[in-house]
């Protein structure tokens, strides 16, 4: 009689984590946007990015490439996953498109949605994200997460971090943003 209410205990999360990942998931990640519709995403989150941030444009100037991921969709329960798609900037140009795509496991539940700016600001850091088939942050090289709001120079984000990254306009309710472990990957968008 016991185990039988055990596994009745298990039933309704279990059945709840299959509904979030059978059917919210997929749609927050199928949809594959067009260049136009990137290119207009990371133009708002630009935007927003000098708004929220203190010294944005210096740090946009000082850095040689800037990867902009608007919209970045996180989904959990138990189980979760986070997407987006973005665009490399150099010299303030699109040069790649990119799609990010994370995994996860562990105490989590909720949604949130959420920009993030990535500054690479050495050469080597630049080209070796370029080169890279799918580069994995914290594995391929550690992002820095600067706090929104902290007065870092451009100069001190060179000689102390070779890639700094900022989130920002984060809606949802769920906890905690990180970078490590989340996959990067140049794609070819319509």
């Amino acid at each position: 009689m016991r185990s039988k209410r055990m596994s009745n205990l298990y039933r309704v999360p279990a059945l709840v984590l299959c509904f979030t990942f059978a059917f919210i998931l997929p749609v927050a990640v199928s949809h594959a946007a067009t260049r136009g519709e990137i290119n207009a995403s990371v133009s708002a989150a630009m935007d927003r990015f000098s708004i929220q941030v203190s010294g944005s444009n210096a740090y946009i100037k000082g850095a040689l490439g800037v990867l902009v991921m608007p919209n970045i969709t996180k989904v959990g329960f138990v189980l979760g996953g986070t997407y987006g798609q973005g665009a490399l900037l150099v010299d303030g140009k699109t040069v790649d498109y990119y799609s990010l795509a994370e995994g996860s496991v562990g105490w989590q539940i909720g949604a949130k949605k959420y920009d993030m700016v990535i500054l690479f600001m050495t050469d080597e850091a630049l080209a070796n994200f370029r080169i890279a088939e799918g580069w994995e942050a914290g594995v391929d090289a550690e992002v820095t997460l600067i706090e929104v709001g902290a007065e870092v120079s451009v100069e001190t984000l060179r000689s102390q971090h070779s890639i700094a990254g900022f989130v920002f306009d984060q809606k949802g309710l769920m906890g905690g943003v990180s970078v490590k472990g989340a996959k990067f990957t140049r794609i070819e968008p319509d």
